[in-house]
Order: structure tokens, then C-alpha cells, then sequence
């Protein structure tokens, strides 16, 4: 055990042997080596529109149900998307990465077909 006078004494000796630290200056912080390393920045994926086409057969009223639960429009969203593919011929109901837009598409699909609907659906690059 150091008594509290070489205590002293060895904190008072800098390391190294030479002159006292400097004080802190944040304005050097760069100089010191303590730069932010740079990371190379991931472009966003391509978006993919999903697009409903206007049949004869297909009821307003399905396509109203299909963008709602499977694109979680609001029943006024989705009552205007289906009057403009009902005017237009075809409407977006989403935008979405690839692989979503392909899973909500195959599922207009199958909602259509277990109904006997032909609403068709697409996917195009935004």
C-alpha cells in the first residue's frame, strides 16, 4: 500500500515523464484522429406500383372490399380508387417494394378467382 504521499507524487508525474496534458479544446477534436468514419450510403429499392384493371363483371363493391383488406385503404381511399379504374380502365392501389407488390397482386388474384371475378391486377415500375 503507497502511503498518500507517493500517492501524490505519482499522480503529480505525467506519463511519459515530459510536459503536463494540454486542456481539452473540441475545436481540435478532428486533428486528434477522432473522425467519424464514413459509411457508403445504400440506395433505396425500387418501387413497384400495383395496378387494378376495370372489367365488365367484377362488382364496384368487391373492388372496394379487395382495396381495403388486402391495401388497407380507407372505404372513402378505396371508393375513390375504384371510380377511377371504374372511368379510367385502371387505378393504383399501391406502391410497395417488388416482392410486396407481387404478394398483393397474386392475392387480388385469388380473392377474384375464389369470388369468379377476372378482376386482374399488375405490377409496374414506378
Amino acid at each position: 500500500m503507497l502511503s498518500s504521499m507517493s500517492r501524490t507524487i505519482l499522480m503529480a508525474d505525467p506519463p511519459g515523464g515530459g510536459e503536463p496534458p494540454k486542456p481539452f479544446d473540441p475545436s481540435k477534436e478532428r486533428d486528434r484522429g477522432l473522425g467519424v468514419k464514413e459509411r457508403a450510403k445504400s440506395d433505396r429499392p425500387p418501387r413497384f406500383k400495383v395496378l387494378l384493371y376495370n372489367d365488365n363483371y367484377t362488382p364496384m363493391e368487391f373492388v372496394v372490399q379487395v382495396l381495403e383488406k388486402v391495401f388497407g385503404k380507407s372505404p372513402s381511399a378505396a371508393t375513390q380508387i375504384m371510380l377511377q379504374i371504374h372511368r379510367g380502365g385502371l387505378g393504383v392501389a399501391g406502391v410497395y417494394v417488388l416482392e410486396v407488390a407481387e404478394t398483393k397482386s397474386a392475392t387480388v388474384h385469388r380473392m377474384a378467382e375464389e369470388r369468379g371475378y377476372p378482376l386482374r391486377s399488375g405490377v409496374e415500375k414506378e
